[in-house]
């Protein structure tokens, strides 16, 4: 049977470092009409248009009354150009599961990529920290956790350039 054209760009991005995966999200919404539409955005509106996503499809289950609420699921075949990119949008996300369909066994992962995906992650991590903080603390505590954070996030670029300097070289 012939390769499709999904198939063959698959392959070779595969050959190069890419990563399909299956991502699972749901929904949920006392108003049924409200879900499909969502769902449809998330996949052709935010994932379509993130950095290093290639192609995105999915299905949409149909949904389903559980008490007061309407809750739907879909599945989302993505192929990311990289790691890296399958982290941060994982972060941002936040699927309820994630399958690696290819490479189906080893996954070779350039150093520099895997450094960048942690140190993304890190950087959120720090945002939503600094998100939370700000709703709980009390306004002088914050001030301290705040220039605490901002001359951590300064480090943080001042490691990066010394990195893309190095790597450069």
């Amino acid at each position: 049977m012939a390769k499709s054209e999904v198939d063959k760009v698959t392959d070779e991005k595969v050959a190069k470092g890419g990563i399909l995966v299956k991502f699972y999200f749901d929904m949920q919404s006392e108003d049924k009409e409200k879900l499909q539409p969502l769902l449809v955005d998330l996949i052709n509106d935010k994932l379509m248009k993130e950095p290093g996503v290639v192609y995105v499809y999915g299905a949409i289950e149909e949904p389903i009354k559980k008490d007061k609420y309407y809750i739907t699921s879909a599945a989302v075949h993505v192929l990311f150009e990289g790691i890296r990119n399958l982290v941060l949008i994982s972060f941002k996300y936040a699927p309820i599961g994630v399958e690696i369909l290819k490479p189906q066994k080893d996954l070779h992962v350039n150093v520099w990529d895997l450094q960048s995906a942690l140190l993304d992650v890190a950087q959120f991590s720090t945002e939503y920290s600094r998100y939370i903080l700000e709703k709980v603390l009390r306004p002088e505590d914050l001030a301290v956790i705040t220039k605490e954070l901002e001359n951590r996030q300064e480090i943080g670029k001042r490691l990066m350039q010394k990195k893309d300097e190095g790597a450069t070289s």
